[in-house]
């Protein structure tokens, strides 16, 4: 079945010589703290983390505008517990194949992980053409053309910033503690 989505890769950059530097319980404890946070705003956003990849991840969106807002938020709240390390990330939209019920594959997915290897830190690059409608409080600025592994041709970019203003519409974190009686 093919759907469409918007896919996000994001890599913690600079984790492996972190590691060798300061040992494995340094890299994971940064590593706890990073995946963490990314769980915390995936469930305020409604964005689902598909799956990690060591250092990094994949998230998969039915609105781009949610996929926009966990990305900025990520980069915002991850700066500080993750310092020295930085965050990029790729995104992209479109049509994928829902493979085996659980996984993703097509050209939105290959894209948005591309993208991603391109990103330098704190970036969060998309392409021009898949721009859809942005959240309020984010820019779209030309990033330029690039060249992507497996693309024909180059791909115009932009790179996302600034800070989403909207409120999280997905928060669950209340039902837990929210007495029943009182509604």
């Amino acid at each position: 079945m093919r759907v469409p989505r918007t896919f996000t890769f994001v890599d913690l950059s600079g984790f492996t010589n972190y590691t060798a530097a300061y040992g494995d319980d340094a890299a994971g404890r940064i590593l706890g703290a990073f995946r963490t946070i990314a769980r915390e705003i995936a469930s305020e956003t409604g964005v689902r983390i598909a799956k990690w990849l060591g250092d990094g991840f994949m998230t998969v969106s039915i609105h781009q505008s949610d996929a926009i807002i966990f990305a900025l938020e990520l980069e915002s709240r991850s700066a500080e517990v993750c310092a020295p390390l930085t965050v990029r990330v790729g995104m992209a939209s479109g049509h994928a194949l829902l493979f085996e019920g659980d996984d993703y594959i097509g050209s939105a997915v290959n894209m948005a992980s591309r993208l991603c290897d391109f990103a330098g830190p704190f970036e969060t690059l998309l392409p021009t053409m898949q721009l859809e409608r942005l959240p309020e409080g984010v820019l779209a600025t030309p990033h330029g053309s690039v060249e992507l592994r497996g693309f024909p041709g180059a791909v115009d970019v932009v790179e996302l910033s600034g800070r989403p203003t909207a409120q999280p519409r997905n928060d669950t974190a209340e039902l837990w503690t929210r007495d029943p009686l009182l509604g």
